[in-house]
């Protein structure tokens, strides 16, 4: 008997995640239904879909009620602001879309019998005291900051996820996403990496915040994105960090970018935002074991195709 093919539904599907996963989708045989109400999103991330005859296409905001008549079978809950700058602008949104939002597409996923995977991310540990951060850890947080309705709207969507789990029994999968680049990035989101490179290709000063001693770890789009495929096929059901170990300080960084674009830039320093993680390194120990998933794609060329893309839109 041939097997039915599979329906995921994609919150933020037109995000920078969110349009990543649906292609992934796509090329793995999954119809997709695609919500987003482009707040963040862009219609540029998935105009290539046009015409596709396995996805459709529904602008909504995700904290209205989701109706659909088609089955389901797996929820991926990526909608958010999800960059400094949107979620300084959009507060009230960030919560909303983290709270509604998120009980929006578990009530999909309980209603339709579907597997739920949410988006989370490594702000739920706020400014770390412990390095690098495991999936054991409860973080530190400052729930009155300005990042703290971000921080607390992820920290929220997960309780309310378990929550599901525990009383409803939907099967649910969580991932915590640590700093991921690749094209379709927004050149003005705030974030590190469209930062430096915008600024580099320019010319511009290269805006290093502090002494530039914080520590990141990139991990490129794809490599993200079949890890999430992976924890949302697996049968583990608490928090998987996926992101790259492999930390550089904020100065290494832009000197790479630097490089990179062959740019004329010079590296400016500029006053710490407040509650500013001062370290952001995944503990991956879970995701390769249970997973079998470690990143693959080396900085150097990740940043090739990440810059190539940018090129287009500076």
């Amino acid at each position: 008997m041939k097997k039915q093919q599979p329906t995921s539904v994609v919150t933020g599907a037109a995000g920078f995640l969110g349009s990543h996963l649906a292609d992934l989708l796509l090329a793995r045989r999954h119809k997709v239904i695609g919500i987003d109400n482009f707040v963040t999103g862009s219609v540029d991330n998935i105009s290539h879909l046009a015409g596709n005859p396995d996805f459709k296409f529904i602008q909504q905001d995700v904290t209205e009620f989701l109706f659909l008549n088609e089955t389901v079978d797996y929820v991926w809950h990526f909608a958010s602001p999800a960059s400094p700058i949107d979620y300084l602008e959009l507060p009230i949104q960030t919560l909303k879309v983290g709270s509604l939002g998120t009980h929006k597409a578990l009530g999909l996923a309980k209603e339709k019998g579907a597997r739920f995977l949410l988006a989370s991310t490594s702000e739920i540990y706020g400014d770390p005291l412990v390095h690098p951060q495991t999936e054991d850890y409860w973080g530190n947080v400052n729930t009155i900051g300005p990042r703290g309705c971000y921080d607390e709207a992820k920290r929220f969507a997960e309780a309310l996820t378990m929550a599901y789990h525990r009383e409803h029994r939907v099967e649910t999968r969580i991932v915590r996403i640590f700093n991921t680049y690749g094209p379709r990035m927004r050149l003005n989101d705030g974030r590190v990496v469209p930062a430096f490179i915008s600024q580099a290709l320019k010319n511009k000063p290269v805006t290093v915040f502090g002494r530039g001693r914080q520590t990141r770890s990139f991990c490129y789009v794809s490599d993200l994105i079949e890890g999430i495929f992976r924890l949302m096929m697996s049968n583990y059901d608490l928090p998987v960090n996926i992101g790259n170990p492999n930390e550089m300080t904020m100065l290494q960084f832009a000197g790479q970018i630097i490089r990179v674009t062959r740019s004329r830039s010079k590296i400016v320093f500029e006053p710490l935002p407040q509650d500013d993680p001062k370290q952001r390194r995944p503990d991956i120990t879970r995701a390769r074991k249970i997973l079998k998933w470690e990143p693959k794609v080396p900085l150097a060329s990740g940043l090739t195709q990440t810059i190539k893309y940018f090129k287009t839109k500076v």
